[in-house]
C-alpha cells in the first residue's frame, strides 16, 4: 500500500535534556489535544507549568528502574512508535500488546559531547551521559517516517507547529523525510563523538590506530571566502574537542574572522599552550615571527614584537595574560594587527584596543588551562587521510646530551630550551635563534637547512652576537652551522642522529661553541 502522505498526529512522546522550547511546545500540542507522554526532567517540568502528561511508566506499566537508566526501553514504546499503519497484522499486534500509536517522538540526547570537554571531567561523568533510549527512540521513529514525526532539534519546533496547524494536527510526508534525516545524522554524530572520546581521543604513538575512522563535525557558518577570494569557505566544528579551541572563544571586538585568520590562529594558539610562564608571539601565515617570555606580559610582547617588527606587520598576536593596560598601549601603538588572541582583557585595554574597527580582539579563557594531551591529529590528503598522535614529547635540561668539548652556561640552557619549545611549531627546515628569551632571528620553511640559517641570521643582525642557535632536525653537515657561528652563535640545540654528526661537532668544537643533543625531531610541514 502506499505511504500516506499525512499523518494525524494523535500521541507525543517528549523527552529532552536541552529543554529549549519544550514547555510551548508541549503546551501548543496540549491545545491541539494530542496525548503527551515524557519521563524524567521533562515530565517534571510540564508539570511544573501545568501541562497535562503521562509518564512512560505508566503508559509501559513498567517503572523506571537502575536510576532511570531503564524507562523507555520497553516494547509498548517501540510497537507504538514501528508499527506500519497500513499493516493490518501490525494494528492486531499492537493491539495485543496493549499499546497504543505513538506518532511523534520529540527527543534530544544526553549532553556527552559538552559533558567530555569540560575541564576535569572523568570517564564515569562520560559514561553516565551515553544516552541509550534516546538514540534508539530516535532511529525507531526515523525509520518508520511513514507513520511517524521525529523531532530532534528545537529549532524545528515551529515548523513542527506550523504544520500540525495547518494540517489539521497532521504532519506531510516531505516534513517526516526530512526529519528522518536530521535524526540519523545527530545519531550518527552522537555514536562518533562516543566513539573518538573511547578510542581516538587520546592516541599514543604505541597504540594501533584502529581500522575504520569515523569524524564528525557540525557546520558552523560560511566564511567570507578560503585561502583566495576565488575559493568558496566554511567553518565546522568538532564540538567534542577537550583541547582549548578557537571555536570557544568569544570574539569581543572586529570584523568576522576569515578563513586565513582561524588558520594563523589556529598555529598562535598551538604556540601558546606551549608555555606557562608570561609568553607572547607574533604569528605571521602560521608561522612565528617573534616569540618570548618576560616577567610581564608587557615585557613578553615588546621583546616579541622586536624580534621581526617588518613581519609583524598584518599579523596575529597571542599573549598566555590577561592583557592589561601596559601590554594595550603597546598593542595599539602596533601597525596594523589582523587578530589578538589572548584569555581575557581587562575593560580599560579593551576600551583601547577595540578603538581600530579592523582589529579583532578574541578572549579564549580556557587557554589558561593549558592544552589536553594525548590528542590525534588528522591531515587530508586526495582520497583519504594521515593521522599522527600529537607532538607532545618535552625536553628538559637534564635530558640533553652534551657532545662538543665546551658545555652551555646555565644562561644558554635556558635560551636552548627556549628556542627548541619555538622552533617545534616553525614551519620545516626552521631554524630559531634566541637570546634572554626572546627570538632574535627565525628562518622557516625552506628546501634547505642552510637557508633557513642565513635567514634567521639576517633577521637578527647584530643580535646573532651571543645568542643560541635552535634547530628543528639535525644538521646534515656543517654549513648551517657555520652560517650561525659565523654570526657569533655561542651555543646550539639539536636532534642528533645524523650521519654527518662527527664533521658538525668539529665544526662546533673548532669555533669553542657548546652543542647539545635532544634524540627529538621536531618537523612540521
Amino acid at each position: 500500500m502506499p505511504t500516506k502522505d499525512k499523518i494525524k498526529i494523535k500521541r507525543a512522546l517528549i523527552s529532552v535534556s536541552d529543554k529549549t522550547g519544550v514547555v510551548e511546545l508541549a503546551k501548543k500540542l496540549d491545545e491541539l489535544d494530542i496525548e503527551i507522554l515524557s519521563t524524567g526532567g521533562t515530565m517534571k517540568l510540564l508539570k511544573k507549568n501545568k501541562i497535562p502528561a503521562i509518564s512512560v511508566s505508566t503508559f509501559t506499566g513498567f517503572p523506571e528502574i537502575m536510576d532511570g537508566r531503564i524507562k523507555t526501553l520497553h516494547p509498548k514504546i517501540y510497537a507504538g512508535i514501528l508499527y506500519r499503519r497500513d499493516h493490518p497484522e501490525d494494528i492486531e499486534q499492537l493491539s495485543k500488546v496493549d499499546s497504543k500509536s505513538i506518532d511523534l517522538v520529540v527527543v534530544n540526547l544526553y549532553p556527552f559531547r559538552e559533558t567530555v570537554v569540560k575541564s576535569g571531567a572523568t570517564e564515569e561523568e562520560a559514561v553516565e551521559n551515553i544516552d541509550i533510549g534516546g538514540p534508539t527512540m530516535i532511529r525507531a521513529a526515523a525509520k518508520n517516517f511513514a507513520g511517524a514525526a521525529v523531532v530532534v532539534d528545537p529549532k524545528d519546533y515551529a515548523e513542527l507547529l506550523a504544520q500540525l496547524e495547518e494540517k489539521n494536527g497532521a504532519t506531510e510526508l516531505s516534513f517526516r523525510k526530512m526529519c528522518s534525516a536530521k535524526a540519523f545524522a545527530l545519531t550518527a554524530d552522537y555514536d562518533a563523538a562516543i566513539s573518538k572520546y573511547f578510542s581516538q581521543s587520546k592516541v599514543e604513538p604505541s597504540v594501533t590506530f584502529p581500522k575504520e575512522l569515523k569524524l564528525s563535525y557540525d557546520y558552523k557558518m560560511d566564511l567570507r571566502y578560503g585561502e583566495n577570494p576565488h575559493q568558496a569557505g566554511a567553518l565546522y566544528e568538532d564540538r567534542s574537542c577537550q583541547s582549548p579551541t578557537l571555536l570557544r572563544a568569544q570574539i569581543l571586538a572586529g570584523k568576522e574572522l576569515s578563513y586565513n585568520n582561524y588558520n594563523d590562529l589556529a598555529a598562535c594558539l598551538d604556540l601558546l599552550l606551549e608555555f606557562s610562564e608570561p609568553f607572547a608571539c607574533v604569528v605571521k601565515h602560521t608561522n612565528p615571527c617573534g616569540a618570548a617570555i618576560g616577567k610581564t606580559i608587557a615585557d613578553a610582547y615588546k621583546a616579541a614584537f622586536e624580534s621581526d617588527p617588518l613581519s609583524a606587520y598584518g599579523s596575529i598576536i597571542g599573549l598566555n595574560r590577561e592583557v592589561d593596560q601596559e601590554v594595550a598601549h603597546h598593542l595599539h601603538e602596533t601597525p596594523f594587527v589582523e587578530c589578538i588572541l589572548a584569555p581575557s582583557f581587562k575593560d580599560d585595554a579593551l576600551k583601547l584596543l577595540a578603538t581600530k574597527k579592523a582589529r579583532r580582539l578574541l578572549a579564549l579563557p580556557e587557554l589558561a588551562r593549558g592544552n589536553v594531551k594525548g590528542l590525534a591529529h588528522y591531515r587530508f590528503i586526495q582520497g583519504g587521510l594521515l593521522a599522527q598522535s600529537a607532538d607532545e614529547a618535552e625536553v628538559r635540561a637534564n635530558d640533553l646530551k652534551i657532545v662538543t668539548k665546551t658545555a652551555p652556561t646555565k644562561f644558554e640552557i635556558a635560551d636552548l630550551l627556549f628556542g627548541w619549545r619555538v622552533v617545534k611549531h616553525t614551519k620545516s627546515n626552521a631554524i630559531v635563534l634566541a637570546k634572554n628569551g626572546a627570538t632574535v632571528g627565525i628562518g622557516m620553511g625552506q628546501t634547505s637547512r642552510v637557508d633557513s640559517s642565513f635567514m634567521a641570521v639576517k633577521r637578527a643582525g647584530d643580535r646573532a652576537k651571543g645568542a643560541v642557535m635552535a634547530s628543528d632536525a639535525f644538521f646534515p653537515m656543517p654549513d648551517g652551522l657555520e652560517v650561525g657561528i659565523n654570526a657569533g652563535v655561542t651555543a646550539v640545540i639539536q636532534p642528533g642522529g645524523s650521519k654527518g654528526d662527527e664533521a658538525v661537532i668539529a665544526a662546533a668544537d673548532k669555533a669553542n661553541v657548546a652543542m647539545v643533543f635532544t634524540g627529538i625531531r621536531h618537523f612540521k610541514h
